[in-house]
């Protein structure tokens, strides 16, 4: 067993987690969780008490981003070099579940899970590092 250290690679070498349907299942997964998001926020979500138009506005931001991430990773999984890419997928996939789950659990149980407020800036970090990870 080796120690890691800090050139120990997050994923091993030649990893095949990150596989281009992995991402395309993601995809699928990020637009319909926000397109349903979408529609709940129209319809269902206006008549919880409490919901202010602020909150409506961000979970409306919230149920966007899923989509748009959504389809950016449908674009990457077709991608024959970013496909396989070992950061960018990933942290686009996870900084959106990360940024867009945070901003629709604090509109549905705001008070309760106040923690969650610093969070939500890490997941569009994460977000914004992935796609300039395609860029380089």
């Amino acid at each position: 067993m080796t120690i890691p250290n800090s050139s120990t690679p997050l994923l091993p070498r030649g990893s095949t987690f990150v596989t281009p349907s992995l991402l395309w299942k993601s995809g699928a997964i990020f637009a319909a969780a926000g397109m349903i998001a979408g529609a709940f926020g129209s319809h269902g979500l206006k008549r919880r008490s409490g919901i202010t138009p602020e909150r409506l506005s961000a979970w409306g931001t919230a149920s966007h981003f899923a989509i748009f991430n959504g389809l950016a990773l449908f674009a990457i999984a077709m991608h024959p070099r970013f496909s396989t890419h070992k950061f960018a997928g990933p942290a686009i996939a996870g900084g959106g579940l990360v940024f867009s789950g945070s901003i629709m659990a604090l509109v549905l149980w705001g008070e309760k899970l106040k923690f969650l407020g610093p969070i939500t800036p890490m997941g569009g970090m994460a977000m914004i590092a992935g796609y300039i990870a395609l860029a380089l």
